[in-house]
């Protein structure tokens, strides 16, 4: 298992760890994205998506609660479950059925809302911001993701 520590003052510093991020990607890999309201986390996505080749807009899918991005080879999936009451609501609205399907990435945000449900991540980026002049991210490459170093 790798482990990486950023730390980002800016928003370059932000897409810089995207750019780090990025390449290691490969269809079929699930993110867990953590952190508190605000930590940007959708920014992080907005510059992830830009690096694997993206170029429309890219919005917060907090009242859709999924966003999907095609792109050339490969489609994200980008999910914000922070509205979820429970676990359940992920069966509910079929978005299993998002992680079964060919070439796709998918990224959860607030993924403890769904606590108990059978979903491995094979990357687990966490948002600090603890510090109100950075932030810090620490990324975590299960090793089932590979032998991918940052």
């Amino acid at each position: 298992m790798d482990h990486t520590h950023h730390i980002c003052k800016s928003e370059e510093d932000t897409k810089k760890v995207a750019e780090l991020v990025a390449p290691q990607l490969k269809a079929g890999m699930v993110i867990f994205l953590k952190g508190e309201l605000g930590a940007g986390k959708t920014t992080l996505v907005r510059y992830l998506l830009k690096s694997l080749g993206y170029r429309d807009k890219v919005k917060s899918p907090t009242y859709n609660l999924v966003e999907t991005h095609q792109l050339k080879n490969l489609t994200v999936h980008h999910f914000d479950l922070y509205r979820f009451g429970c676990p359940e609501e992920w069966f509910s609205g079929g978005f299993d059925d998002y992680l079964i399907t060919e070439n796709t990435i998918s990224i959860i945000e607030w993924p403890e809302k769904i606590k108990g449900v059978n979903i491995k991540p094979d990357i687990e980026i966490n948002i600090s911001t603890e510090q109100l002049d950075f932030r810090i991210m620490d990324i975590c490459f299960k090793e089932e993701a590979g032998n991918a170093v940052i």
